[in-house]
C-alpha cells in the first residue's frame, strides 16, 4: 500500500482578539515564523508590545488548547489551524480601549488663518480646481436656481388662503382632503409651506413642530407641505356613512 503525503498549507487564518480591544480580526501568517517574530507583526495589530504579550491559543469553537509561550518555536508547531482564536494578553499596564477610545488621542489644530495660508491643502485644492464652493460660476448657478424656486413657491402660496379646502397630491400616494390651516415660511425648514388638517388622522402631528404652535387640529391631522402639491377647490369633507341607520 502506497504511503499518503499530507500537504500542509504554509500559511494560517486565525481569529485575533485582545484584552485591549472588544473586536476581533482575521489575519494569515505564515506558518514559518517564530512566536518571537509573530508577536513583533501583531503589535501593529493588537497595540501592545511584544515583549509585554501572552498568547493563548484557542480551537475554532474557542475551547482553550494551551499557551504560545516559547518565543524560539516556530507558530507551525503549534496545533494553529484556519480559524482557531489565538487571544493576546497585554502585560504593559494599558487600559482597555486605551487604543481605541479617539477621545484620548491629542488632536491637531491649526486656526483658520494659518490653514487659508497652506498650499497643501485640501481646501488650497479646492481653489486650484474650482471645486465646489470655490467655482463661482457654479455658486452663482445654483444661487439663482434656489431664488427662482423660492419666488415660484412664493407665487404658489399667493394663490392659496388660510381656510381653503384643498386635496394634497403627492406623486406615488393617494390624494388627501383637508382644510388650509397656515401658509407662509416656518422656523423648522426654509422655504414657503402650507400647514393643512386633514379630514381624516393622516398626518403627523396637531399643528406644532419643534415646539412652536402654528395652527391647531387634532393630533396626527396635522401636516406641513410644499404649494407644489397643494390643488384648492370644492372637496367637500368625505362622507364615510358613519351616522347611517342599520
Amino acid at each position: 500500500m502506497e504511503g499518503v503525503t499530507v500537504v500542509t498549507s504554509p500559511t494560517v487564518s486565525v481569529r485575533m482578539t485582545s484584552s485591549l480591544s472588544s473586536f476581533e480580526v482575521n489575519r494569515r501568517f505564515n506558518r514559518g515564523i517564530t512566536i518571537a517574530e509573530f508577536k513583533t507583526k501583531l503589535e501593529m495589530i493588537v497595540g501592545s508590545p511584544a515583549s509585554r504579550m501572552e498568547l493563548q491559543l484557542f480551537s475554532t469553537t474557542d475551547k482553550f488548547l494551551q499557551n504560545l509561550d516559547d518565543n524560539e518555536a516556530l507558530l507551525g508547531s503549534y496545533p494553529v489551524d484556519d480559524d482557531c482564536r489565538i487571544h493576546v494578553i497585554d502585560r504593559s499596564g494599558a487600559q482597555s480601549g486605551e487604543f481605541t477610545d479617539l477621545s484620548r488621542v491629542e488632536k491637531f489644530e491649526i486656526s483658520d488663518e494659518a490653514y487659508e495660508k497652506r498650499s497643501d491643502s485640501v481646501r488650497s485644492f479646492m481653489k486650484k480646481k474650482k471645486v465646489g464652493r470655490f467655482n463661482e460660476e457654479d455658486v452663482e448657478r445654483q444661487k439663482a436656481e434656489q431664488e427662482q424656486k423660492e419666488n415660484e413657491e412664493k407665487a404658489l402660496t399667493e394663490a392659496i388662503a388660510v381656510g381653503a379646502r384643498c386635496e394634497v397630491r403627492v406623486l406615488g400616494q393617494p390624494p388627501k382632503r383637508g382644510t388650509v390651516m397656515y401658509v407662509g415660511l416656518t422656523d423648522f425648514k426654509p422655504g414657503h409651506w402650507v400647514g393643512v388638517k386633514y379630514d381624516e388622522p393622516l398626518g403627523k402631528h396637531d399643528g406644532s413642530v419643534n415646539g412652536k404652535q402654528y395652527f391647531e387640529c387634532q393630533v396626527k391631522y396635522g401636516a406641513f407641505v410644499k404649494p407644489q402639491v397643494v390643488v384648492v377647490g370644492d372637496f367637500p369633507e368625505e362622507d364615510y356613512g358613519l351616522d347611517d341607520e342599520m
